[in-house]
């Protein structure tokens, strides 16, 4: 069911919706929790639709706030708010309230939003992208006991988890944090498996991606280890490796599908690691209302803790490949000068099973 209400306000609203709840043929709500989202209307369409999946999995009324403060002097005086209330199939297992906000009423959405939030029960409220630089100082995000972000869609990723740390409340989450839920999970259960010291410890992921920041600064806490930060071509997080002196604990995932599970002393194992759609993120944020303290922590700590290998590093080691190059050549060549015989020997037996080796590969290759 679908009704449009133009021009309207809160208290008729929310007599659509009773009315709608009585046509429905069921007299009470049913909603655990209302959910906020603060959009535009570029991103509304797949944020509702991310909302309305995992309202299977939490009943909720979703209130969707889209602001059109609008760009001339008269279509900012001109002051409205239009409505389009979702119930039924079309809002998944609660009910879905699409706000837009015109004119001056844009800059004051929580005196709309407070009439229609479900009375004794928890207030979220999530921005897909363009999110507050302080979330709990927001007038909306003061009303809500969780507010989440999604520091992806930034414009520089990694510089807004510096913004999260500084602003950091109770109550405050990351998507970004969320996608390394089954990262943190598969690396704890190995290191619960095989119990050894951790020396030190790698992260591969793409550049400009918060997720592979947050996992390296988490390891970097638990572990107390130096953590190296490598920047491949993803996607996503691609590969963790935990140093050990016996050897690496590796947790690959090349293509964001299926990761490879490597251990020493064990054989390689597959694992489920497929990177996840908004819905089954939202769902899971909304398990838990309380603050996220590892959240926290691992926010909280700078990101230049993470090392990454220098130009000058790289250098350097390259260096050292040459130099010991050149010493090989140089003792060869000593060792030919020494005691030609025994060279030419050597060479003159090789030179067949170079030639069959040859042949071999050109076969292969082809």
């Amino acid at each position: 069911m679908k009704i449009d209400l133009t021009n309207t306000t809160s208290s008729k609203i929310n007599a659509a919706l009773m009315e709608a709840r009585r046509a429905r043929g069921s007299g009470a709500a049913g909603m655990v929790l209302t959910l906020v989202i603060v959009t535009d209307e570029g991103s509304a369409y797949d944020a509702l639709k991310a909302a309305n999946d995992a309202s299977r999995e939490h009943p909720m009324r979703t209130l969707a706030v889209i602001k059109r403060a609008g760009r001339s002097p008269r279509a900012r005086a001109e002051t409205r708010l239009d409505a389009e209330i979702l119930v039924g199939s079309d809002a998944g297992s609660g009910e879905t309230v699409v706000l837009r906000m015109h004119g001056e009423l844009a800059a004051h959405a929580q005196s709309v939003v407070l009439p229609l939030l479900l009375p004794d029960a928890p207030t979220v409220v999530w921005w897909p992208d363009n999110a507050p630089h302080h979330p709990a100082q927001d007038p909306l995000g003061s009303i809500a006991q969780r507010r989440i972000t999604d520091a992806v869609t930034a414009e520089s990723p990694v510089g807004q988890l510096a913004q999260r740390a500084q602003s950091y409340t109770p109550g405050d989450t990351d998507l970004a944090w969320t996608r390394v839920t089954g990262w943190r999970s598969m690396l704890a259960a190995a290191l619960d498996q095989r119990p050894s010291t951790i020396v030190s410890a790698v992260v591969e992921g793409e550049s400009y991606n918060p997720s592979v920041e947050l996992l390296g600064l988490w390891l970097t806490n638990r572990l107390q280890v130096p953590v190296e930060r490598v920047v491949t071509n993803g996607p996503g997080i691609t590969a963790v490796h935990l140093r050990t002196k016996d050897g690496d604990i590796t947790l690959d995932r090349p293509d964001g599908l299926l990761g490879t599970l490597s251990m020493p002393g064990s054989p390689d194992r597959q694992v489920a690691l497929k990177r996840r759609e908004t819905s089954e993120l939202i769902a899971e944020e909304l398990r838990r209302l309380d603050p996220d303290d590892i959240y926290a922590t691992a926010v909280r700590t700078p990101v230049d803790r993470l090392h990454e290998p220098s130009n000058a590093e790289t250098a350097a080691a390259e260096q050292v490949a040459r130099e010991v190059a050149e010493e090989a050549v140089e003792e060869a060549a000593e060792a030919a000068v020494a005691n030609p015989e025994r060279v030419t020997a050597g060479t003159a037996e090789k030179k067949p099973a170079r030639k069959a080796a040859g042949k071999r590969t050109g076969k292969d290759g082809a």
